[in-house]
């Protein structure tokens, strides 16, 4: 047995070295949901490709590498006060994947997990900062407080209505603005603007999130957004945002285009875009069918993947016909 840190109830947790095998290691950082930083990073590298035409792939790797060590050490850091928090309860929790509340993983391995892949991107961090300068170091620094802040200290973030923000923005717009400023160490107000979809995107997972464990997240004493909006405004808040990302990256590609193309022309070169937008409406029509509550959040959580999914390949094919009209 070894003890680590004291938790905020002032309790020492200890963890038993064979509680713990690759599986399980893989869904205390869940790592199904990595398509989310995954899509961020691969929209920031083809744009950064489209717009600039090239990409430094040393950069690349060890931009890629860092993103999913935080990204993961993040999640087990979720998972880890999830749980001690009472938010993750055999009462109202569901989920197979959550090892701890199922599987009886001791707790602790979370924490060491986490601790782990923080250092291993904090040094990952450094190396990058060092081949592209201090506003990286910066980034980085404010990315781990939101992570430890997002479900860490006394009012996690996690647990007020600013989850989406924080969440969206930084596994959305930040990440694909850290992209373009590794690779070529500016931004201007298109990169902006291509930013806005992919938070949008993100932040929807997270209202389906929130919206299926109100109840659950209620009685740990948190007041998400969909806690504050109710049911019936949160369920229609999810499609919102949906068409927000597609209408916002619409408008972003069209004010990419030359001034001197056509309103066919750019239907054109967007037509990946709105194909994809088409294929999301039976998702968005199925979850509002199914309802959002802890029973059908297996499915709603698949089905947003699915729409995820489908946003960030029709992003990448109208990026693609874009660069190839342009």
């Amino acid at each position: 047995m070894l003890c680590i840190i004291p938790l905020p109830k002032g309790l020492f947790f200890c963890y038993n070295s064979s509680h713990m095998n690759f599986i399980q290691f893989l869904r205390i950082v869940e790592i199904r949901t990595k398509i989310v930083s995954v899509s961020t990073l691969a929209l920031g590298f083809l744009w950064t490709w489209v717009t600039r035409g090239t990409i430094e792939w040393p950069l690349a790797v060890l931009m890629i590498l860092a993103t999913l060590m935080v990204d993961m050490g993040t999640t087990a850091f979720n998972t880890f006060y999830d749980f001690t928090n009472g938010v993750d309860a055999k009462e109202t929790n569901r989920e197979a994947d959550k090892v701890l509340v199922h599987q009886n993983v001791a707790p602790g391995w979370a924490l060491v997990v986490s601790l782990g892949l923080y250092g291993g991107a904090g040094i990952l961090g450094l190396i990058i900062t060092f081949l592209t300068g201090p506003w990286v170091l910066l980034v980085g620094i404010l990315s781990f407080a939101v992570g430890f802040f997002y479900n860490g200290g006394p009012r996690p973030l996690s647990s007020t209505p600013l989850g989406e923000i924080f969440a969206g923005g930084f596994l959305g717009g930040v990440l694909f603005l850290l992209v373009i400023y590794t690779q070529t160490g500016a931004l201007n107000l298109q990169d902006f603007l291509m930013a806005v979809p992919s938070t949008f995107f993100i932040a929807s997972i997270l209202t389906v999130n929130n919206t299926c464990d109100a109840v659950g997240d209620k009685r740990a004493g948190r007041f998400t957004l969909s806690i504050l909006l109710g049911p019936k405004l949160s369920s229609l808040l999810i499609p919102l945002e949906g068409i927000v990302a597609y209408l916002s990256g619409a408008t972003a590609l069209a004010l990419m285009a030359p001034a001197t193309s056509g309103l066919q022309d750019i239907l054109l070169s967007q037509s990946p875009l709105i194909l994809a937008a088409g294929f999301s409406v039976p998702g968005y029509l199925a979850m509002q069918n199914r309802g959002y509550s802890h029973e059908t959040k297996g499915p709603n959580m698949g089905e947003i993947s699915q729409l995820f999914l489908i946003f960030t390949l029709g992003m990448v094919g109208a990026l693609i016909t874009q660069g190839i009209l342009f």
